[in-house]
């Protein structure tokens, strides 16, 4: 009894910490803001556990089927919550109120397994041996799962197929126990018959899962679904309404096909303008390779090197027939080469240098994205550049965002080089803001590539006027040490979104 006792405990602490993973996941997919998100379902949830521990000293008798009985509610309420949240999401106005209920009902009943299992064990070991043992396979198997989550499950099953699979792990449990452990035959039968009407439920769960998420995902979304698939780093969605392609990337859009034209020519052409020649040109992001397809329009570039962290983005628009179209298949020309990793990791690494730059990050909505606009990014990439080189980046609304949008102007700016604030109005954004920096003053050749549909002579000059709702304001520099650009950020947007 005590080596399948042993293994539960491995298992049911998988399960535990795989919940807790996919709330605090789901959270930071719908509502933003991940740094927030997971510190307080972690919180919330140790909380619960620590309320958990304390309830059981009133679990007095018969604790064998009291401990089945939890396993099989963690069971049905873990497995379904990631379900449950998706569903929600769309239909509830204060979509916090079931997130944070579910978290508390599963860490109370996580709470409780422990020490009910220890009470359990007392007679079978000494009791220093028995903490060790429990205690250390309880660390074993949050430590299993804290792994395989993010490299397996959650890329390979999706958030609501891994909720429903750890699901059935921990009703399996109660199962096993049904026959494994010592049971009156009236309570057995009571406990194998819940065993069965919990399993069928998540086995159901399971089977249908790519059902409930596109029920989940199309109330979340106006236009049709055409693809939706669950990477390594990321949720992608993919909708079509007539002629117009939308992606987003965990819920944000991330382009319309309807007007993508506007925010790429502005992100690449003044950029490629602003260097005599041309040759070598770097990407960092833009997976999608639509700012490939602007700057292959300019003859004399000879390479580029797209560098975006999800094989995943890269790989849909190789392949996949509408994507592949958006970027006149662009990914495919010879002269470009695809590198899937960080890109900071990759600068460090990297010895090559660069005529141009061209940064299409996602905004810097959390501390792991606002890395790639601080002082040590910047001037890790200025390595990669010579006298006569520039880059440009997206820096988000200077409308909506204003702080935000200088933040990055002057952090720039603040390594030595030349800026230059940029802005142009994209109907599916909104007012949207660039900066094109170089070591030198900024001078650019008049020779426009053909077959541009928004930027020329006229258009070039506008881009640079800023009113005076979008002029500059005071800012701090965007550092590692405290990343104030991540403050403004969610600060503006929120206002805004609220």
């Amino acid at each position: 009894m005590q080596t399948a006792l042993y293994i539960s405990v491995l298992i049911v602490s998988s399960c535990g910490l795989i919940y807790e993973l996919l709330a605090g996941t789901i959270a930071s997919y719908l509502l933003g803001e991940t740094v927030t998100q997971f510190s307080l379902i972690i919180g919330t949830y140790l909380f619960s556990m620590g309320v958990g521990s304390y309830l059981s000293k009133y679990v007095e008798k018969d604790l064998i089927p009291k401990f089945l009985e939890i396993e099989l509610a963690i069971g049905l309420a873990g497995g379904c919550c990631s379900a449950i949240l998706y569903l929600s999401f769309g239909q509830i106005r204060y979509f916090q109120i079931p997130l944070f209920l579910l978290v508390i009902l599963i860490g109370v009943l996580v709470g409780l397994e422990i020490p009910i299992l220890l009470r359990i064990l007392k007679k079978e070991l000494q009791f220093k041996e028995l903490v060790s043992r429990v205690l250390s396979l309880d660390y074993v198997g949050a430590l299993l799962a804290s792994i395989l989550f993010p490299i397996f499950f959650a890329p390979k099953l999706g958030l609501i197929r891994t909720g429903f699979l750890f699901g059935i792990l921990n009703a399996g449990v109660a199962v096993w126990g049904t026959w494994a452990l010592p049971l009156k035959h009236s309570r057995m039968i009571m406990l194998r018959a819940q065993s069965v009407v919990v399993l069928t439920l998540l086995i159901l769960g399971f089977s249908f899962s790519d059902l409930i998420t596109y029920y989940s995902e199309e109330s979340l979304y106006t236009d049709e679904i055409i693809l939706s698939k669950q990477s390594r780093f990321q949720r992608i969605i993919v909708t079509r309404w007539k002629n117009e392609i939308r992606l987003f990337l965990n819920g944000h859009l991330q382009f319309s096909s309807r007007d993508e034209y506007r925010y790429h020519e502005t992100l690449v052409h003044p950029a490629l303008l602003a260097h005599p020649a041309p040759k070598k040109v770097l990407v960092l992001g833009g997976g999608d390779g639509l700012a490939v397809r602007e700057i292959l329009k300019h003859k004399s570039v000879e390479s580029i090197t797209l560098v975006d962290l999800d094989p995943a983005i890269t790989d849909l628009f190789t392949e996949h027939e509408f994507l592949k179209e958006l970027n006149d298949e662009s990914l495919r020309n010879p002269k470009v080469k695809v590198v899937n990793t960080d890109a900071f990791v990759w600068l460090e690494e990297s010895e090559q240098i660069f005529d141009v730059v061209i940064i299409d990050f996602p905004d810097p909505s959390n501390f792991s994205l606002g890395k790639l606009y601080t002082t040590a990014f910047f001037h890790t990439l200025k390595r990669r550049m010579n006298e006569t080189s520039v880059l440009e980046i997206q820096s988000t609304s200077p409308l909506f965002a204003r702080s935000s949008y200088w933040c990055i102007e002057r952090t720039i700016d603040s390594l030595g080089f030349y800026t230059l604030p940029l802005h142009v109005y994209v109907p599916s954004f909104g007012e949207w803001g660039f900066v094109l920096a170089g070591q030198k003053q900024i001078r650019f050749r008049k020779e426009f590539p053909e077959h541009l549909r928004f930027l020329n002579i006229q258009e070039f000059e506008s881009i640079r006027i800023f009113p005076q709702d979008m002029s500059r304001v005071p800012v701090e520099i965007n550092r590692l040490d405290n990343q104030a650009l991540v403050r403004y950020y969610d600060r503006e947007w929120n206002r805004i979104l609220d």
